[in-house]
């Protein structure tokens, strides 16, 4: 069966969908590793977020196996049903572009309008932050109420429930998987820094400074987590592996 290339909404989920056609008819046989995310990106015509997204979706439903540094396999007993397929998710690549659209504005109304102590309440989720990753290795709640915090410092009850909503989306199994294979101390450390230059630019009124900060610190989250999933399509024996170091953990 050719590869058919795809053009609307919800491309990981057509792009899912195709690849375990493939696999039924037997055109990718159980332990066949799947051409690299490149290859496949070139044949669907898409991005490879919308790959990588498809790749998750089929972890997730049991067709694939992902083994970081070494590539993605079919499995010998692949799911009968998809699970993502059920759930209609959006994928992570998408949640992060609608958090760039509104997630960089509330920051900006928060260092506007804003009251001091908003702006206190906002600074206090860092040190939550902190507590939380020395409490149990992450800090996924105390970034969602910081998140928050900045939409509720922005005086728009609407933004509060798109954040809200964009946030929700971050408890997927898509992002979990994610999650799973990248997940990093070190991306930790590195988001609590980033939290905290865009607190300093909200306490500082400066709308501006806060709407840049905001749109630098998600695109270290793209950034990471396009980095951790090239891993899973690098031929590589153990010694020469890399280690994954980005992850989408703190958004």
């Amino acid at each position: 069966m050719p590869i058919q290339a795809v053009s609307s909404q919800r491309l990981y989920r057509q792009i899912a969908d195709q690849v375990a056609e493939l696999v039924r008819r037997g055109e990718f046989k159980p332990g066949d590793r799947l051409p690299s995310e490149r290859e496949l990106a070139q044949q669907f015509n898409v991005s490879r977020a919308s790959i990588r997204e498809a790749l998750i979706a089929l972890e997730i439903d049991g067709l694939v196996d992902v083994r970081v540094g070494l590539g993605v396999f079919v499995n010998a007993a692949p799911a009968a049903n998809s699970q993502t397929a059920l759930l209609g998710e959006p994928g992570p690549f998408e949640v992060l572009s609608a958090r760039y659209l509104v997630e960089c504005e509330t920051a900006a109304l928060a260092a506007r309008d804003g009251s001091a102590k908003d702006h206190a309440r906002i600074r206090e989720t860092l040190q939550l932050m902190a507590e939380e990753v020395s409490a149990s290795g992450v800090g996924l709640n105390a970034d969602a109420l910081f998140h928050l915090r900045i939409a509720e410092a922005s005086g728009n009850s609407a933004l509060v429930h798109l954040v809200h909503q964009l946030w929700n989306f971050r408890y997927s199994a898509m992002f979990r998987k994610l999650d799973e294979h990248f997940d990093s101390p070190q991306r930790h450390a590195e988001a609590i820094e980033e939290h905290r230059k865009l607190v300093v630019a909200i306490e500082q009124r400066d709308a501006e400074g806060a709407r840049a900060a905001m749109a630098k610190h998600l695109d270290t989250v793209r950034a990471a987590l396009e980095r951790g999933w090239e891993l899973a399509n690098v031929p590589a024996s153990a010694e020469q592996r890399p280690r994954a170091t980005g992850t989408t953990a703190w958004s």
